[in-house]
């Protein structure tokens, strides 16, 4: 077997890590999704935007953790920010969490490279006993040495605290003085997340919303109010109305109005 070629991030934007062989593969051509194509979303993309390009340019900037409902654009707005950026030398490595073990090695490779990295997980949550998110924990605060200068994790889910949480898990809860201290489960479930810096949330949108993402797809048409009751219909069907459906929508029906 030939051994793979090394990654050249000079003109490289993306690659996934695949953890059964140990080995990045180049992702030529990532999905071709603007941030302008998305819709509904404008202070999630504000404040992702902002961290990002602050991350450029070599500011303080966080880790993000993008958490809500599904089909919202939680995943779109990170490969948009890829394809908005690539040319000022953001990179992003998609790792998933079965392979998180593999990420301090990951990260050593591209800690000195002048390109700045964004760690991209995907569906990113954790059930009862799994303890991989422990080696989130180097990148995201360091350990002996300092987490990488060009390095940030940027992670959906559709958890806020990423761990499954319990209605038995208030139960050791206290009110202090007024106050409200969290037992030992609550506490270590939010401080996962804590970690994250900047965490958006993304909810179910409206159907005006979802009205205006379907006619951004279609473009101009002749029967728009007709393509609207099919739209809704599609949604109902669907059981959400979400950025996801209105493009399942489009893939199925474009041409037919």
């Amino acid at each position: 077997m030939t051994a793979p070629q090394p990654i050249d991030w000079r003109t490289l934007p993306a690659a996934i890590w695949r953890g059964r062989t140990g080995t990045l593969r180049p992702v030529p051509k990532p999905d071709p999704v603007r941030l302008d194509d998305l819709l509904g979303i404008d202070t999630q993309k504000q404040k992702i935007i902002q961290n990002t390009e602050r991350f450029l340019a070599g500011k303080p900037c966080n880790h993000v953790l993008l958490w809500g409902s599904r089909g919202t654009g939680k995943s779109s707005i990170v490969k948009a920010l890829l394809n908005e950026y690539a040319h000022k030398g953001l990179r992003v490595i998609e790792v998933d969490k079965d392979d998180l073990h593999d990420l301090p090695e990951i990260v050593d490779d591209i800690r000195d490279r002048g390109q700045r990295f964004i760690i991209y997980c995907d569906d990113l949550s954790f059930e009862d006993g799994e303890n991989q998110y422990k080696h989130l924990k180097s990148v995201l605060e360091g350990s002996l040495e300092l987490p990488p200068e060009n390095v940030r994790i940027y992670a959906t889910s559709n958890r806020r605290h990423l761990l499954p949480e319990y209605m038995s898990d208030n139960a050791e809860s206290r009110v202090v003085n007024g106050e409200l201290h969290h037992g030992d489960a609550v506490e270590e479930k939010i401080s996962l997340a804590d970690r994250f810096g900047l965490g958006l949330s993304f909810y179910p949108i409206s159907e005006p919303q979802y009205f205006a993402i379907v006619d951004h797809l279609f473009g101009e048409v002749k029967h728009r109010q007709q393509l609207h009751i099919r739209a809704r219909r599609f949604s109902i069907e669907k059981g959400v109305r979400s950025d996801r459906t209105a493009r399942q929508f489009y893939n199925q029906f474009v041409g037919e109005f």
